[in-house]
Parts: structure tokens; C-alpha cells; sequence
């Protein structure tokens, strides 16, 4: 007969066993977790948005398989790894672009892929990596708060990908990675009045940036800000996504049982505008248990960024964890009518594959922050 103190011995070897194998093959668990349940939601409601199509949902699973890899090979690289090739990375994502600009591949009217001859290539989903990494990187030897000196160094290195994305048109992308590198110089500490005061900037140059903008993006906006002035045309996809969000009622319809997806009203129901489908078929509690998953997400990330020990990966780490939660505001706020359609997908929920493999690789780096810090002496 085993005691009851051999026992607890026996879980406690179990237990450090685990978690230093865990820790061998830099896996943070709860991330993983978190992920896994998050992806496994996206399974389940693709077969439904997909309208079946067993293919569809191969496609999907195989990348999720490879995202993942990708993710688990990324968190093996030290940080101080990154942190030497992160210019290195930001310059080749930035001749990459300058390649699209000139020798780019049109795809659904927009000139967004290089064609390397055995596969077509989106460089701009490096860059929602190497953007924060390159003003990380940059800002990680200065004296923080940053001078003003280097908020303007840093602003030109955001600015130069996101213009050349944003040209593709591309404007969804160029959002994001805007968004991430604002996100470091946020975390940076600069000032809530240089805040406020690009912010006012901004806005004053709205009508110089309307001018800018292609006319489906024009239109983009004016049917953002009144959708039943053309029904049948370009105000169709919100008016059917807010439909569906709100026939799902408190509990939905039920997997499978979605009216608006089932009998296509609802265009791209498998990628932009899954959360609509979601919506209708598991209602409000469904759609809070969903958001519930990604706040636990991103909550853990946080924490990962709170518990970095050099600036560098601080500022990486916090600026990956803001950069998720804005791909998961602007779809959400997109599809229920709060922002414009630009085009970005929820994440690890959509159907797709280039955008999750760059997402999936952005917590490898958050597990590689974790998982290779030093135990410092007391």
C-alpha cells in the first residue's frame, strides 16, 4: 500500500516533471490552452459558415496544423535573438513591399502578392511582425520616456511600411501594423499631451487623407455612416450582418441553424463576417463565452509583458498583446456596424491562412519571452 505522503511525493515528481518539460520546450500552457480552445471554436463554427465544404475545412485545419509549428519553432528562439535580427527583418519586409510596389502580383483588385514562382507571397504580413519589433528594438537602448527626437525616428519606421501597404490598397493591414507600432511607442511612456495632440493632427488632416483614398474606400465610409441609403448595393453586407447578430437573440438558433448564412444573404460568411454567423447560431451568451476566451487570451499576454526582464521584450511582448486585441475591436466593431469594413479577419476563427500563421507566430514570440527568462537571485 502506498501512504498518503508517497503519494504526494509521487504528484509532486509528476508535476515538476511536466512543467519542466514544459519549460524545456518553451511551451507556455495556459497560452497554449487558451489557443487551442480558441482555434477549436473557429473549427466548429467554419463547418457551419462554410456551408459544409469539407475541403474548406481541411484547408482550414492544416493551416491551423502548420500556424502552430510555426508557433512552437518561434518560441525556441531566445529574445535576445530576435532583438539582434529585428532590423535585419524590418528592412528585408520593407524591400519586400518596395518589390510589390513594382513588380507585384494583382489579385481581387488589389496588388498585394510577390510571385516567387512555387508559391505567392503576401510581405506585408511580415511586417506586422517586424514593425514592432524594429521600434522595440530601436527604443530598447533609449532613456524611457522617449525623446522627442525618437518618437519622430520611430513614427518615420511606422510610417514607411504602412504607407507602402496602405498604396497596395491594403487598408485593413495597414491598420494593424500602425496599430502595433503605436502600441510600443504607447508602451514607450510618451506623453498623454503628445497623445491628444496627434490625435487632433490627425483629425484635421482627414480631409487631405479623404482625398487620398480610392473611391470603394470613399465608399466604404459613406456606407459606414448610413447603410440603408443603398441596401441592395454597398450597404448590403452590414445590413445582413446586423440581421443575423440580431436574430440570434440570447441563446441562437442553434449550430448549424442559421438562416442567414445557410441561405447565403450573408456574403463572406466564412471569412469577414464570421462573427455574425456565430452570433445567430449561439446568441448573446454564445458571443460572450467567445469574447470570455479571447480576454483570457489576452489577459495571459499581458501578464507575459508584465514579467519580461529587459525592455526590449516588454515592449515587444505588450505591443503583440494590443496589437491582438485590436484584429479582435475592429472585426467585432466592423461587422456590428461600429467602424467601416476594411477587411479584417477574427482571429483564429476566419478562414485563412497567411494572417494566422503571422498571429500564431506572434504568441510563439510571447512564449519565447516567457519561457527564457533568467530565475534572478534574491
Amino acid at each position: 500500500m502506498i501512504s498518503s505522503i508517497q503519494r504526494t511525493q509521487l504528484r509532486s515528481h509528476y508535476h515538476q516533471r511536466k512543467t519542466g518539460l514544459l519549460q524545456r520546450f518553451h511551451i507556455d500552457i495556459t497560452l497554449l490552452i487558451l489557443l487551442t480552445c480558441l482555434s477549436s471554436i473557429g473549427i466548429l463554427i467554419l463547418l457551419s459558415a462554410g456551408h459544409e465544404d469539407i475541403g474548406l475545412l481541411q484547408r482550414q485545419v492544416t493551416r491551423l496544423g502548420i500556424a502552430f509549428c510555426a508557433m512552437l519553432l518561434v518560441a525556441q528562439i531566445p529574445p535576445h535573438i530576435l532583438k539582434m535580427f529585428a532590423p535585419w527583418l524590418f528592412l528585408l519586409g520593407t524591400l519586400l513591399l518596395l518589390g510589390v510596389l513594382f513588380a507585384g502580383v494583382m489579385g481581387k483588385g488589389a496588388q498585394r502578392w510577390l510571385d516567387l514562382g512555387f508559391f505567392r507571397f503576401q510581405p506585408s504580413e511580415l511586417l506586422k511582425l517586424a514593425t514592432p519589433m524594429m521600434i522595440a528594438w530601436y527604443l530598447a537602448e533609449k532613456r524611457l520616456p522617449p525623446r522627442l527626437k525618437h518618437i519622430l525616428f520611430s513614427t518615420l519606421f511606422i510610417a514607411i511600411p504602412t504607407v507602402l501597404i496602405a498604396k497596395q490598397p491594403d487598408l485593413g493591414t495597414a491598420i494593424l501594423i500602425a496599430s502595433s507600432g503605436i502600441a510600443v511607442l504607447f508602451l514607450a511612456g510618451i506623453s498623454l499631451k503628445l497623445i491628444t495632440g496627434v490625435i487632433a493632427a490627425g483629425a484635421g488632416l482627414a480631409p487631405l487623407l479623404w482625398s487620398y483614398m480610392k473611391d470603394y474606400q470613399k465608399q466604404r465610409v459613406l456606407t459606414f455612416l448610413n447603410p440603408e441609403d443603398d441596401p441592395l448595393g454597398a450597404g448590403y453586407h452590414i445590413i445582413q450582418s446586423k440581421i443575423a447578430i440580431g436574430s440570434g437573440g440570447l441563446f441562437g438558433k442553434g449550430w448549424m441553424l442559421g438562416s442567414q448564412a445557410r441561405l447565403e444573404f450573408l456574403p463572406e460568411s466564412s471569412t469577414d463576417f464570421i462573427f455574425a454567423v456565430f452570433s445567430e447560431e449561439f446568441g448573446l451568451i454564445g458571443c460572450i463565452t467567445l469574447l470570455t476566451v479571447y480576454l483570457l487570451i489576452f489577459i495571459r499576454s499581458i501578464y507575459i509583458a508584465t514579467q519580461a526582464q529587459d525592455t526590449f521584450s516588454r515592449l515587444l511582448a505588450g505591443s503583440l498583446s494590443l496589437t491582438f486585441f485590436v484584429y479582435l475591436f475592429v472585426n467585432v466593431a466592423m461587422v456590428t456596424g461600429i467602424l467601416p469594413v476594411v477587411g479584417v479577419p477574427l482571429p483564429l476563427v476566419s478562414y485563412g491562412g497567411t494572417s494566422m500563421v503571422t498571429l500564431l507566430i506572434g504568441f510563439g514570440i510571447l512564449m519565447s519571452i516567457h519561457t527564457h527568462r533568467k530565475l534572478l537571485s534574491s
